[in-house]
């Protein structure tokens, strides 16, 4: 059966709020095999071609992705990190234990240098998560000046004798992490005194508009601490406020990342699904105290989140990616897009075989995964122009209780182009879409779809193809009407051109 309940109207002519790209950005933490082993594989690997110890397949396929922003080194590693410990000749840099992670030593062989000069080499702007948890406030400030400052410093003088003349002006700084929890179990109202802190002394000197400062934010529904973030923090100190949410069944038993049923399906995509509310409601808050939407909520971690693949080590967090991740990226980056007057910075967790990852690496092996289709196809939104949309959606319905079937956003780009991008999350039933284009009149139309025979499905490296995307030529534009059918568990994205 065919659901016929699907309304879209899309008002071109009403377009003005801009899609930041940086909505697209992921996120690198030491954390089981996403930096070593994953992206990094050491300078003296002769196995894997490699540029500096990176694989260079891994340095195509984010630059084909277009990544804005790449945070690293954390999440809870980064309120643990010594920066100063990965600078400086590799041989006479100290080990570490990574002892939120699996108890691993690690030897500080990927450190400030190796992921600035990935991140230039990909053409993201890096995301540097200092550490507040167990550093001091000189240990953050003297990561900036090394960074960022041109010269004459100690710290820009240390830069220069390790091998890099120019600061490579770091913008983006996130002061801690989680500091509700791994970053310090603190309150809100003692993390408020503690940002105002290290944010009074992270100074900028490169005269291109000042640091980007993201406070540590809430978990899902924690309302009142974002309210006593933004009540208590200045906000010319402040640039974003951090929102972390997972689409997890439950932190108990989150269930297989593969042989998932359909209560457990309905389940993730309900969690996904709440993204919606977390951000409105998170939005409304910052509204009360910031009318005109200066700061930024920035959902720097978001993904699904499953049982680690079986016989590998629970602290490393390996899963599959399956259709049902693709409609998890669906469905929480039409979000972000629909709310880009307060969303402008967020990043999946996590880029490289950890959580729901877009690249799974095993030694030469390397494969993109469905989520990484996903935010390929959607890319053509970064940085557009926000198009208003109302949508009336069927239902997705399973043992009496009921979702929103059909999610889509918007946008025009600088050609005048629209862009459209669709998820049906239903898990047997296709779903007929008319949209109304109103204001602007368009007479082509062309499409991509991700769709696959079963909502189990994934790439392995034995069939790392068996989920790509395709043309979709489904799509019949006629007078300003736009239909088309969106398969069970797809996403679809269309262009169209006067």
């Amino acid at each position: 059966m065919i659901s016929a309940q699907n309304k879209i109207t899309l008002n071109t002519d009403l377009a003005k709020t801009k899609i930041d790209k940086h909505i697209y950005g992921h996120f690198a933490e030491h954390l089981g095999k996403c930096i070593y082993g994953g992206m990094y594989v050491g300078e003296n690997n002769t196995k894997i071609p490699n540029t500096n110890g990176v694989r260079n397949d891994v340095i195509k396929a984010l630059k084909d992705l277009k990544v804005p922003n790449l945070r690293w080194p954390g999440g809870c590693f980064a309120d643990t990190y010594q920066w100063k410990d990965g600078i400086g000749p590799k041989a006479k840099r100290p080990s570490m234990i990574n002892a939120w992670w699996g108890g691993v030593t690690e030897d500080n062989s990927f450190g400030t240098h190796d992921f600035l000069d990935l991140c230039e080499r990909i053409g993201a702007e890096p995301y540097l998560a200092g550490n507040v948890g167990s550093g001091t406030v000189k240990d953050l400030t003297d990561w900036v000046t090394y960074v960022n400052h041109p010269t004459g410093s100690p710290m820009s003088e240390l830069r220069k004798q390790n091998g890099r003349e120019k600061p490579w002006n770091v913008k983006i700084w996130g002061v801690g992490n989680e500091a509700w929890g791994c970053g310090g179990n603190m309150t809100a109202e003692h993390y408020s005194n503690i940002y105002r802190q290290y944010a009074t002394f992270m100074a900028d000197w490169s005269n291109t508009g000042g640091l980007y400062r993201i406070a540590s934010g809430a978990s899902d529904g924690d309302y009142a601490w974002t309210e006593t973030l933004m009540k208590n923090i200045p906000h010319n100190m402040l640039s974003g406020v951090a929102l972390h949410h997972y689409s997890v069944l439950s932190w108990g038993d989150k269930g297989p990342s593969v042989d998932f049923t359909e209560a457990q399906y309905f389940k993730t995509m309900d969690e996904a699904w709440k993204m919606e509310e977390f951000v409105t409601r998170h939005s409304t808050i910052m509204d009360k105290y910031d009318p005109a939407k200066k700061i930024a909520l920035v959902v720097d971690e978001w993904g699904g989140w499953y049982n680690v693949e079986a016989g590998t080590n629970p602290g490393f967090l390996y899963q599959q990616n399956t259709m049902r991740d693709a409609m998890i990226a669906g469905i929480t980056l039409n979000i972000f897009n629909n709310h880009a007057d307060r969303v402008r910075v967020a990043n999946l967790a996590q880029i490289v075989n950890v959580l729901q990852s877009v690249i799974l690496t095993n030694e030469e092996k390397m494969l993109l995964t469905p989520t990484y289709h996903v935010m390929k196809m959607y890319n053509v939104h970064q940085d557009a122009t926000l198009v208003p949309i109302s949508i009336e959606s069927a239902s997705y319905e399973y043992q009496g209780k009921k979702l929103t079937a059909v999610s889509a956003s918007a946008s025009k780009d600088a050609t005048g182009s629209l862009n459209v991008s669709l998820t049906n999350i239903d898990f047997a039933k296709p779903q007929e879409v008319t949209i109304n284009l109103r204001g602007e009149d368009f007479t082509k139309v062309s499409g991509q779809i991700l769709a696959s025979a079963k909502i189990n499905d994934f790439n392995s490296f034995e069939n790392p193809n068996k989920i790509a995307v395709q043309d979709f030529k489904g799509a019949k534009l006629e007078k300003g009407v736009l239909k088309l059918t969106l398969p069970a568990y797809s996403v679809v994205v269309l262009n169209l051109k006067k």
